[in-house]
C-alpha cells in the first residue's frame, strides 16, 4: 500500500536530530569467508547531528561547517533533487561533531539531511534509500542502522554483488540503561578518511580466518550475552579483546593499536583501576571506555583526566547508550487568532 505524507507548508520547517555512533569493530576485514567485514556497533546520546529544513526561493546551506562539508550536502542535495523533488530548500546545520573523529558525522549528516528533505517535501525514504542515494554506509552499516534504532548492533557487511545497499541488521540488543561510556578524544588529530582511508586499506596484510572466527565467538558468545544479561564483565573482557586484536591488525597504518597515543594512555588508566571494555571507535581519535554504572563512569573519568593531565588537546566526557534512533520533527506556523471589531 502505498504511504502519502503531504507536502508541508511554506513556513514550516522540519528539525531531524540524529545520534552519533561509536563503531566498536569490523569483524572479517578480509573476507575469508567471501563477505568483508561484518560491523559491531554502538548509538550514543551526545555528539549527535542536529539539521532545520525550510522552503526557500533557491538551495541554501547555512550553520558552523567546514568548506567540505558544505560541499558534501551540496551533493546531498543535487542527488535529492533528482530522485524526489526540484523544490528549493534550506538546510541550516545547527549541531554536528567534528568530521572524522570516529563518531559517524558523515552518514548523520547525510541522512539528516535526506530526512529532513523528503518530510518537508512530502516524500517518503527509508533510511537505507537515502543512504545508498546518498552513498553512505557501503563498508558498514552500523551508521544507517542506529539512524533507524539506535542500540547495540551487529550488521553482516556487504553481500559485495552489484546490487548490494546497506548492509543487514543481524542482531540488536538493547543497550543496558545503567551502563555508561566514557568518551576520550585527540582534539589535536582526525582519524584517517577519503583517499587515505582507502590507501591504508589496500596496504593491509589478508586477515587470517582463524582470528574473524574468533572476533565473531566474542560477539556471539561474550559481548552480545553480556548486554542482554545487563553482565558488564563478560561484555567488557569480549569488548577489549575484540579491540586488542583489530587495533595489532591496523596498527601498521595508523600509527598503533589506537591512532592517539594519548587516548591510549588514558584509557589503558581506566582498564587498570575497574573493569571497562576499552577500545577506539572507527579510525579514531575517539576512544571509549564503556563502564557499568555512573559511578564508575565518575571514577573512570578522574582516571582518565589524571592520566592526560596538562594535555588539553584530550577532552573526556561521559554519555550513555541510546536505544532509540533519530527523531523527526515538523514546526508549522500556527494561524493567528481572529480579532473582531467591536
Amino acid at each position: 500500500m502505498q504511504l502519502h505524507v503531504r507536502r508541508l507548508p511554506p513556513d514550516a520547517a522540519v528539525t531531524v536530530d540524529a545520534p552519533a555512533r561509536l563503531h566498536l569493530g569490523f569483524l572479517d576485514p578480509n573476507a575469508s569467508l567471501g563477505r568483508a567485514f561484518g560491523s559491531l556497533g554502538l548509538v550514543i546520546d551526545g555528539s549527535g547531528t542536529r539539521v532545520e529544513a525550510r522552503h526557500a526561493e533557491r538551495d541554501a546551506i547555512g550553520g558552523a561547517i567546514s568548506d567540505a562539508e558544505r560541499e558534501r550536502i551540496a551533493i546531498c542535495l543535487e542527488r535529492l533533487h533528482a530522485a524526489y523533488d526540484p523544490t528549493p530548500v534550506a538546510i541550516d546545520i545547527k549541531q554536528t561533531p567534528r568530521a572524522h573523529t570516529g563518531l559517524g558525522s558523515g552518514t548523520q549528516l547525510a541522512l539528516a539531511v535526506g530526512t529532513a528533505f523528503v518530510r518537508l517535501l512530502g516524500h517518503v525514504a527509508t533510511g537505507s534509500e537515502l543512504a545508498s542515494l546518498l552513498g553512505r554506509g557501503g563498508r558498514s552499516g552500523i551508521g544507517v542502522l542506529g539512524f533507524d534504532s539506535g542500540g547495540l548492533l551487529v550488521d553482516g557487511g556487504p553481500s559485495g554483488d552489484l546490487r548490494s545497499g546497506v548492509p543487514p541488521l543481524l542482531a540488536r540488543q538493547p543497550f543496558p540503561e545503567n551502563w555508561r561510556v566514557l568518551l576520550v578524544s585527540d582534539n589535536a588529530r582526525e582519524g584517517l578518511h577519503g583517499a587515505e582511508e582507502k590507501r591504508a586499506l589496500a596496504a593491509l596484510a589478508p586477515f587470517p580466518q582463524k582470528l574473524a572466527a574468533h572476533l565473531c565467538h566474542l560477539v556471539l558468545m561474550k559481548i552480545l550475552p553480556g548486554a542482554a544479561e545487563r553482565n558488564i564483565a563478560p561484555f567488557a573482557h569480549g569488548l577489549t579483546e575484540l579491540q586488542q586484536t583489530i587495533g595489532e591488525y591496523f596498527a601498521p597504518v595508523q600509527g598503533g593499536v589506537f591512532a592517539s597515543r594519548d587516548v591510549e594512555r588514558a584509557l589503558r588508566a581506566v582498564a587498570a583501576q575497574r573493569t571497562a571494555g576499552i577500545g577506539q571507535s572507527s579510525w579514531g581519535p575517539t576512544g571509549f571506555a564503556i563502564v557499568g554504572s555512573a559511578r564508575d563512569a565518575e571514577c573512570a573519568l578522574a582516571a582518565a583526566c589524571e592520566a592526560t593531565r596538562g594535555l588539553p588537546h584530550i577532552e573526556c566526557t561521559i554519555v550513555g547508550g541510546r536505544n532509540r534512533g533519530a527523531t523527526v520533527r515538523s514546526h508549522e506556523a500556527r494561524p493567528h487568532a481572529r480579532i473582531d471589531a467591536a
